[in-house]
């Protein structure tokens, strides 16, 4: 035994000595007793072991494949967020008559009563600064701005009157991903991988891939487990250098070595369930087995440079190059590997108009280069590869962009911008039991309000999870005395759009 296994003994021995002292039975009996009283508060408020049953998180394999509800249409979900919120205007939501209003002042009616984040005063109209034209059989407008997009509008449904209540980055975007604008509610990816488990135990079966220089601006809680079992949180892989931080082992420690360690820490963490029956031990185990095999299997999934060269060409890709083309081709490879939530956040699409960048004549048309030949390249891939059919692909931001000119604190930003808007935004869904070239909803002439088909964050989550298979109202968990779930009390699925 080495010298570092040995050392991992005699503090497990000390630890085990230290729980048999005088002083911490007290401690422990102080707790037991206060849980006891808490438990029984919480049963009365409707917790039950019915209910109990009903959690899909098997400990001693909390990651196991499981069945949903019913038959599903979509195996895995590949979710690209555009944090920042593209400009709908601009990208899908054709309003002629908005271009007539341009530079005019901005009707009183839709001004009074409402909420921006830096509109003051009266703001100019500010009509779309794209060329639109139908495509496809569908007919579906698509901007300029996404010349490759325009050939696979066939593939997708539009929902084109998505509405939020948040008109901020971070509570929006957190909405969106947890169905709660506050910190602390498990994020979608989690509430999947919790009711299906994965069917490749070699790769974590969440996946997280960021780009644009930044990560969104709720940060990493957006794909972080909440009160869901930490094993369910998203797993950052990144595209430049060591695919997942301190993945490898240090220097001149060997594969065997690391075995035999983590065979150890396992031993004294199954002593300590045994002590305590905590689950939450059992499943540390599970995510020290798994990291090690991750160290044989990451890498080789994450690499991409063994892809075919009209693959690159096909998405745009650059090797060594943290991009979103890159994390696009990575997507698919995920899920061609089994894995069942692959997330794709892509930050910087907030165009305010107080810098070229982050203008919707420049700073949009920037962004819509370095992703619309890859979001094109994906659909195109999995449905070459007859992984379309059982892949769900949703794209979209946490809000849209006011038809109106941003004029920061009352006076006009140096460029053309818009700002933050919560009452009519577009998404848009492909695969996965989806039908093909397909819209939903309708905002008026100008694109400020929804008209029909208006849809929330709720909606959509639930249309996720109903082509997984799942029942929103019934994937729940129990926390804090009453069983939980991701649409909270709300969502419906959008039948308009399933096949």
């Amino acid at each position: 035994m080495s010298h570092n296994n040995e050392r991992i003994f005699r503090e497990a021995v000390q630890k085990k000595l230290l729980n048999h002292t005088r002083r911490n039975f007290l401690k422990e009996s102080f707790m037991g007793l206060g849980g006891l009283a808490m438990g029984s508060m919480l049963s009365s408020c409707g917790s039950s072991p019915e209910k109990v049953a009903q959690n899909f998180f098997d400990p001693a394999n909390p990651l196991a494949a499981r069945a949903p509800h019913f038959a599903p249409k979509a195996k895995s979900v590949i979710y690209l967020h555009m944090a920042g919120a593209p400009s709908q205007l601009e990208l899908f939501d054709f309003k002629p008559e908005l271009q007539k209003m341009d530079g005019q002042d901005c009707p009183p009616s839709f001004l009074e009563g409402k909420k921006f984040a830096f509109i003051r005063g009266v703001p100019k109209m500010l009509g779309p600064q794209a060329i639109f034209n139908r495509y496809g059989e569908s007919g579906n407008y698509v901007s300029n701005y996404l010349p490759h997009f325009q050939s696979v509008v066939d593939e997708v449904s539009f929902l084109k009157a998505v509405t939020t209540d948040q008109f901020n980055h971070a509570p929006a975007q957190l909405l969106m991903q947890t169905g709660s604008a506050r910190l602390g509610r498990p994020s979608m990816g989690s509430w999947v991988t919790y009711g299906l488990g994965t069917e490749n135990s070699d790769l974590p079966a969440y996946v997280v891939l960021t780009s644009g220089g930044s990560n969104p601006d709720a940060g990493k809680s957006i794909w972080g487990s909440g009160f869901l079992p930490s094993v369910y949180q998203g797993v950052q892989c990144r595209s430049v250098g060591d695919p997942i931080l301190f993945l490898d082992n240090p220097e001149n420690v060997s594969s065997d070595l690391r075995k035999a360690s983590i065979d150890a820490i396992n031993k004294v963490n199954q002593t300590e369930f045994e002590e305590y029956g905590d689950p939450e031990t059992l499943s540390r185990i599970s995510q020290y087995e798994m990291a090690f095999r991750m160290q044989t299997s990451v890498p080789e999934v994450m690499n991409i440079n063994d892809e075919p060269a009209y693959i690159h060409e096909m998405y745009g890709t650059k090797p060594g190059e943290g991009a979103f083309a890159n994390n696009a081709l990575l997507a698919r490879k995920l899920v061609e590997k089994g894995v069942r939530f692959v997330q794709l956040f892509d930050w910087g699409w907030d165009t305010h108009g107080t810098s070229e960048g982050g203008s919707i004549d420049v700073g949009l048309v920037n962004k819509c280069r370095q992703t619309d030949k890859a979001v094109t390249a994906l659909l195109l891939d999995l449905k070459q590869r007859g992984l379309l059919e059982e892949t769900l692909v949703v794209w979209g931001g946490e809000f849209g962009r006011t038809p109106m000119a941003e004029n920061r604190e009352g006076k006009p930003n140096a460029f053309k911008g818009r700002d933050h808007h919560a009452e009519a935004f577009t998404m848009w869904m492909a695969g996965g039991g989806i039908k093909k070239g397909a819209s939903y909803g309708e905002t008026d002439e100008i694109g400020y309000g929804a008209l029909s088909g208006k849809v929330s964050p709720f909606d959509i989550q639930a249309t996720i999870l109903n082509q997984l298979g799942f029942d929103h109202e019934k994937l729940t968990y129990d926390f804090q005395g009453r069983p939980f779930r991701l649409t909270d009390v709300e969502g419906h699925v959008i039948k308009d759009i399933v096949a």
